[in-house]
């Protein structure tokens, strides 16, 4: 487990209580839990075997991809409390596929009032005609009791499909549940899609994207982003969070996938390398205020790392004639970090 993660399952077999449908015990232990919690809550829906576990152990617990395979189906709700800095804190709600709204034990008041997003997860290599239709009801039933939540559709597990099978998907899955949205006169409700795998970066670029709409401070670290670019003439910028390497925010150019793939590459580099040779502080993390570096690749583009504070880096690339002036970039840096603590400290 990475530091700065907490935990929690509702197991429904070792709970006391007998319980009549496969959520019940979930939905005792978390009763009451969350009202005098401010953090943003995401929940992770879809058909069993979708992969939404899979997701959330790649991606928050660091699991290589193929051990997934060997996890077993979800059959409690899994709460994950991601609260590894002061400024990225949520929870992550993964709920079994076979959950029935119209349960009476289904308490859609608690688990909807306080969501901040609902990622919906669809199999794309398997029928989704049955998906579609939980994302139909999943959607009509969260947008009832919370009109505010985001809703994000996950097209995963595209690593098995070619270039021209993951937009056909795309394009029939989008098509499809906009058209049964408006056939339920929900026309308005905006649905956000997603193509992902855990065998790539398109996993964390895609929850990178469902984490900043609920950062309402993004404005103000993107115009610092796009002050910093444009004065030391950087080609992109990404604030990620080192644990998860997710980018909690980025310059206003386009993401370049190969891009943030180098700064997710280059994060696990350092902290690797800071682990075997450098000093852990007391929570057995190597990445501290003097963690920084520079790589340059034969291509001539460098690759700049320095810590912001304590689990957000900034990383950075720009041409290496354009980092002659390494003095000014750094107080640029110091410009920058100093802005960061400003938004952090006007937060609190």
């Amino acid at each position: 487990m990475q530091p700065g993660y907490k935990y929690d399952a509702y197991d429904l077999q070792n709970s006391p209580d007998v319980y009549n449908t496969p959520y019940d015990a979930s939905m005792s232990g978390l009763t009451g839990m969350l009202p005098n919690e401010n953090k943003p809550r995401i929940l992770l829906m879809g058909l069993r075997t979708s992969g939404k576990s899979s997701i959330q152990k790649v991606v928050f617990h660091k699991m290589p991809p193929n051990e997934t395979l060997f996890l077993d189906t979800t059959n409690k709700i899994v709460k994950n409390d991601v609260s590894n800095s002061s400024f990225v804190q949520f929870q992550i709600w993964d709920f079994p596929g076979q959950i029935d709204f119209f349960d009476s034990t289904f308490d859609a008041d608690m688990i909807f009032s306080g969501c901040g997003a609902l990622i919906f997860v669809i199999d794309a290599q398997d029928d989704y005609d049955e998906a579609l239709q939980k994302l139909q009801v999943t959607v009509s039933r969260a947008y009832e009791v919370n009109p505010k939540i985001t809703f994000e559709v996950f097209i995963h597990k595209v690593d098995g499909l070619g270039d021209d099978h993951k937009l056909e998907a795309q394009r029939s899955i989008q098509r499809q549940s906009q058209e049964d949205l408006a056939d339920q006169g929900l026309s308005n409700i905006h649905l956000t899609f997603h193509l992902t795998s855990i065998y790539d970066h398109s996993i964390f670029e895609a929850f990178s994207k469902v984490i900043q709409k609920l950062i309402p401070q993004l404005p103000t670290l993107e115009n610092l982003l796009d002050i910093l670019v444009a004065n030391c003439k950087m080609e992109k910028a990404f604030l990620v969070d080192v644990s998860s390497k997710i980018y909690v925010a980025t310059d206003s150019s386009f993401v370049d996938m190969q891009i943030y793939e180098l700064a997710s590459d280059m994060i696990d580099v350092v902290i690797d390398i800071s682990c075997i040779y450098g000093a852990n502080d007391n929570e057995g993390m190597a990445y501290d205020s003097t963690s920084q570096s520079i790589i340059k690749l034969s291509n001539g583009v460098v690759l700049y790392l320095k810590e912001v504070n304590k689990y957000l880096a900034l990383v950075a690339q720009l041409r290496e004639e354009n980092f002659q002036k390494l003095g000014l970039i750094d107080y640029n840096f110091s410009c920058f970090r100093k802005a960061v603590a400003d938004v952090f400290n006007s937060k609190k």
